[in-house]
């Protein structure tokens, strides 16, 4: 048996109303390429018309990360947020079932899919997330951030990790820091 059919892929929750998600599922993306193995990302709110401080770095340890959003709900309309996440998640779905990489990020797709101010479930279905999580190939590992972990998805999940917030900056009026928020 080769490592990959020995191994079992964990899925991993990051979720909660603190800052550090990302930043978690990042910090672990470079430890998993310090090991030699291969990463994707995907970043479901995130949109490809900006960079991202995570994404210039990661790019000169090759791993391969695509923003799928196309930004906060606030900032487009329904309709184009819902087609971001019709083309974009099944991108996401072929990557982690391709078998290719050791891990596969899905970054803020739990924001993704407690969106409520439009419908998203026919374009993200909840049910094909808990599929995935239940029928990815055994030795892929899934990283989801993002905010408001659905139930079922925390319950199909090996470790939930809840980051809360004792105090932060924002509160004080300090607006976003580049290189420690983007």
């Amino acid at each position: 048996m080769s490592r990959k059919e020995k191994q079992r892929g964990l899925t991993l929750v990051y979720t909660g109303d603190g800052k550090g998600k990302t930043t978690s599922a990042i910090g672990l993306t470079v430890r998993v390429v310090g090991r030699g193995m291969h990463v994707k990302i995907f970043q479901f709110i995130k949109s490809p018309e900006r960079t991202y401080g995570e994404q210039i770095a990661l790019k000169k340890l090759g791993v391969e990360m695509e923003q799928v959003g196309i930004g906060f709900t606030w900032t487009k309309t329904p309709e184009e947020h819902r087609e971001a996440l019709r083309i974009g998640w099944p991108k996401a779905k072929e990557a982690v079932m391709s078998g290719e990489y050791d891990v596969v990020v899905l970054d803020e797709l739990n924001n993704a899919l407690a969106i409520q101010s439009f419908p998203v479930d026919d374009v993200l279905p909840l049910e094909d997330v808990l599929d995935l999580i239940k029928n990815k190939p055994n030795h892929v590992h899934l990283v989801i951030t993002g905010r408001g972990a659905h139930e079922k998805v925390k319950e199909a999940a090996d470790l939930v990790s809840v980051i809360e917030v004792e105090k932060h900056y924002y509160n004080e009026g300090v607006p976003a820091v580049k290189g420690i928020e983007f």
